[in-house]
């Protein structure tokens, strides 16, 4: 699946912010989805409610466990999906 973050933005109103991608039925409660998208969306999320400081933490955080994973496939990254989830947050 994609690792990308997207934003759809509404100036007036309620912006919504999710991973791009599709969906994985198969690797449902395996723990080996990559969650950096969802992640990242978080951030962009952060930096359009005002919290730049944090958002730029997390994207620093998720930048640098991305360094550390073999792979960005499902089932290949060398962590598992809640493992980078600590990951990350153990670096804000």
């Amino acid at each position: 699946m994609g690792v990308a973050a997207g934003g759809n933005l509404n100036p007036q109103g309620v912006s919504m912010f999710e991973p791009i991608g599709g969906s994985a039925p198969k690797y449902t409660g395996q723990d080996v989805i990559n969650p950096v998208a969802s992640i990242l969306a978080g951030a962009m999320m952060l930096e359009q409610l005002g919290h730049a400081a944090a958002a730029d933490a997390v994207e620093k955080s998720t930048i640098a466990v991305i360094g550390r994973m073999k792979s960005q496939a499902a089932g290949k990254m060398g962590f598992s999906t809640s493992q980078i989830g600590d990951m990350v947050a153990a670096g804000l």
